[in-house]
């Protein structure tokens, strides 16, 4: 499925986007290393259309590096990294990153505390940050849209410095979807919310892959309890190595997560998602 750039940007029509025999993103024997410090080592992982994934570990297992080249900000040092059919080297990452829709801490850093949460989300038509002239009438009316559609309409002329940490996210998201992508990475999107504002994220969440048929969305978190239903498979990481990965009801167990944080963990699975807890 592809999205109408004009209109609703939520809407589908029936054009291939990525091939089905493709894969929305294959990591081959990936290694980054910098500074003469491995960062990530000998990383295998595919995502197939269809599949929604988690990529779970500690502080340090190397996920915001395996993002920064998902996304051709951090260059290979071995291995392949292939994106919706295009191979870092061979292809122009540029073009591509308006394809892949990230909305992280990365992103919000960059915002300038006067941009309006309109003009935030329609710059993402064109993958622009802090845009200096009023953006184009179609880019505007995308904007609307997302913007009504993730309940966040109210705050569509207030400032980036004015808005609370969960009116940031969803206005993240939005502008991570403006640009009709096939790919959608959330960069730990709970940081930073207080429970009434993480439970209602968390509602949003374990919906977007339903309202958003044909897109793959990548969670990137170290809370389980963020896990939410939708989601199908796991990425585990620790120490710049995958630990394991596949269907999510395989891979999550507490014998794993005890393997991945280095101690025991009872892990629960009930109706809205998971939890966990020390042994």
């Amino acid at each position: 499925m592809a999205w109408k750039r004009q209109g609703s940007p939520l809407q589908p029509i029936s054009v291939p986007l990525v091939s089905s025999k493709v894969p929305v993103l294959a990591v081959t024997k990936l290694r980054i290393a910098r500074e003469r410090k491995l960062i990530l080592r000998s990383l295998d992982w595919c995502v197939e259309p269809g599949q929604h994934w988690v990529i779970l570990g500690p502080n340090g297992s190397g996920k915001s590096s395996l993002l920064a080249a998902l996304t051709g900000y951090f260059a290979p040092t071995s291995g392949n990294v292939s994106v919706l059919g295009e191979t870092f080297g061979r292809s122009d990452w540029r073009e591509l990153r308006r394809r892949i829709g990230l909305a992280g801490p990365a992103v919000a850093a960059l915002i300038q505390p006067s941009e309006p949460a309109l003009h935030i989300v329609a710059g993402g038509v064109d993958g622009v940050i802090n845009l200096w002239r009023r953006p184009k009438p179609a880019a505007l009316s995308i904007a609307r849209k997302l913007l009504r559609q993730l309940k966040a309409g109210g705050v569509a002329l207030r400032p980036w410095g004015h808005l609370s940490q969960g009116e940031r996210q969803r206005v993240l998201i939005a502008r991570a979807l403006a640009s009709a992508p096939a790919l959608l990475i959330l960069d730990e999107p709970c940081a930073g919310l207080d429970p009434l504002a993480r439970r209602d994220f968390l509602t949003l969440l374990n919906q977007l892959p339903r309202r958003l048929p044909g897109v793959s969305v990548v969670l990137v978190t170290h809370h389980v309890e963020e896990i939410v239903p939708a989601f199908s498979h796991v990425l585990l990481l620790r120490d710049g190595q995958k630990l394991a990965s596949g269907p999510l009801r395989e891979i999550l167990t507490s014998k794993q997560l005890t393997a991945l944080w280095g101690k025991k963990v009872r892990l629960k699975h009930h109706r809205q998602g998971w939890s966990m807890g020390w042994a």
